[in-house]
């Protein structure tokens, strides 16, 4: 196999990482905190943490999880948006010899149960405004442990008592009543500061964290990424990221972190690397709160911004974001879903940089392609591949193509996962005897090594960067008795990218799209729920009797 796309690599880039620089992916964090100790790690509502104090808050994160005598490698969920806490907890976990499970926090009661049950976690740590929804979960007896954070944890007294009140009275994000048998916070800090021990020797092929996908199936599984695969994405960032940063590198950088850091994007990108190099992150909340992500673009201008097709173009279109500055802005990087060249057109008229788009999965730490930092237009294309990482594009019989040709897109590399969790059947679906992931994704590499996504899985919907798969929606809607069968597919969105259009076959003519909502609305994320459904006498099958998406989505 030839490697045609490392002559066409910036200067500087080189053509291999060596992650065995480092121990463990809490080696190389660890590392930044020293090296970085007077710098600040991440800002929030204007508090500043710096590399020290994040280096003491989670040797006692640590220190509690020691306390509580698990086994080393038991899983500990995080369930939070952008808070200080998040990163404390990142590396708490990590450093006490334990696996990370990232939950998102909009997610409801059942899913929640789903993720718990299925990784056996016996640690989670949740924002007070979800905690309702972790009190709903009842059938997870290896869960033992629950800690509660506020909103305005670690950001001072008098600043974090405001964020805290604010956030229960003014916007009642409050919890109806405290969860029991909860430990808070600052009682975690505190017990953990007080506890001697020793930390486990850890390695590269240890895991390190869980990340939840639906995979080809739409059934979650966890990818199970160990410290040598993030290790490496780190690295393979950093080196794609110099030719648009070298000149910087020895001053503090900013980066802007509205992606939540339970996304692995973000967790990698915005939490990892961002530490690695000694960057300051700006904890973003909420994204969609336009005028608070513009006040904090405004007040801390960054070098660094991640982000994702929707979010670039809501603040393409936003006159007060073109006023500000941009001086600064070195990288803006977009992942998560495709960039599309209006916004990319658009972005760049206004800030005068261009949008850097890149290519990964959960399975892949997730980072596998990216386009040069230092290009100065849109491409259309997902980039080269990372250092030390391989792409092939795959016909039907699993042989490797010639440049130009349409097929699935194949990814060997260091970040690849060692496979999906408790699910050997459907890790040896994904992986080729070569040690190649199959992505299901098609597309076609040129000559020079670029590659270009043609088509998604078949069936996958993509709703604001976020994965949903048809498989959930459908089997919770066919839990009403008044439906007999329903068809979920994607289509396309101005706002959102796509959204879910739902074609349902009634046994109850009554039924009307108000009680499917509600439905929908009780047992699935906000995002996933259909915001179009069509009703039908009948639904398009195969010979099979399978039901023909494809079909639907070409009606």
């Amino acid at each position: 196999m030839t490697f045609p796309w490392i002559q066409n690599y910036p200067a500087g880039v080189p053509a291999e990482i060596p992650p065995h620089d480092y121990v463990s992916l809490a080696d190389l964090l660890d590392r930044a905190c020293q090296k970085h100790a007077q710098r600040t790690v991440a800002s929030s509502f204007g508090v500043a943490l710096s590399y020290q104090d994040l280096d003491r808050y989670a040797q006692a994160f640590a220190g509690w999880l020691h306390a509580q005598a698990l086994p080393q490698g038991s899983r500990v969920a995080l369930m939070m948006p952008n808070v200080m806490p998040y990163l404390v907890a990142l590396l708490g976990v990590l450093r006490a010899g334990h696996v990370i499970v990232n939950i998102n926090p909009l997610c409801t009661p059942r899913e929640l149960s789903i993720q718990l049950r299925d990784s056996g976690a016996c640690t989670i740590v949740v924002l007070e405004s979800v905690a309702r929804t972790l009190e709903q979960v009842t059938d997870c007896p290896e869960l033992k442990h629950r800690v509660v954070v506020t909103p305005g944890a670690m950001l001072g007294f008098l600043k974090g008592n405001l964020v805290t009140l604010g956030a229960r009275y003014v916007r009642k994000m409050g919890p109806e009543k405290p969860l029991p048998g909860a430990w808070s916070w600052d009682a975690v800090l505190k017990r953990g500061q007080q506890q001697q021990w020793e930390r486990p020797v850890l390695s590269l092929t240890d895991l390190a964290a869980l990340q939840y996908t639906g995979g080809t199936t739409g059934q979650p599984k966890g990818a199970m990424l160990t410290h040598g695969n993030l290790v490496a994405n780190v690295l393979q960032v950093e080196a794609v990221a110099q030719p648009a940063l070298h000149d910087l590198l020895s001053d503090p950088l900013t980066m802007l972190t509205a992606l939540p850091l339970y996304h692995v994007f973000a967790m990698t990108v915005c939490g990892f690397y961002a530490m690695h190099a000694g960057m300051k992150s700006v904890l973003v909340i909420n994204p969609r709160d336009r005028a608070s992500l513009i006040a904090a673009l405004r007040k801390e201008p960054p070098h660094v911004l991640p982000g994702i097709n929707t979010l670039f173009n809501a603040l393409a279109h936003d006159e007060r974001f073109a006023k500000l500055d941009f001086s600064t802005l070195r990288l803006a990087f977009g992942g998560g879903m495709a960039i599309q060249r209006s916004v990319a057109e658009r972005w760049l008229g206004v800030t005068g940089r261009p949008l850097i788009e890149g290519y990964g999965l959960s399975e892949t730490s997730p980072v596998v392609a990216a386009n040069p930092t230092n290009a100065t237009a849109y491409s259309g294309s997902v980039g080269l591949p990372l250092p030390s990482t391989e792409i092939c594009i795959l016909d039907e019989q699993g042989q490797c193509l010639e440049s130009d040709l349409e097929g699935e897109i194949a990814v060997r590399g260091p970040q690849v996962m060692r496979g999906y969790w408790r699910a050997p059947l459907e890790t040896a679906a994904v992986m080729t005897s070569e040690g190649f992931l199959r992505t299901g994704d098609i597309g076609r590499m040129d000559a020079q090594g670029y590659v270009y996504i043609l088509d998604r899985k078949k069936d996958m919907i993509l709703v604001s960067g976020f994965n949903v798969y048809p498989n959930e929606i459908e089997a919770v809607v066919s839990e009403l008795p008044e439906v007999v069968e329903c068809a979920a597919v994607g289509v396309s969105d101005a706002h959102s990218g796509e959204l879910v259009k739902l074609f349902v076959v009634r046994r109850d003519p009554l039924l009307d799209e108000a009680k499917i909502q509600a439905w929908c609305q009780k047992h699935l994320s906000r995002y996933k729920c259909p915001k179009v459904i069509e009703f039908r006498d009948e639904l398009p099958k195969s010979t099979v009797g399978k039901i023909l998406r494809r079909a639907l989505r070409d009606a």
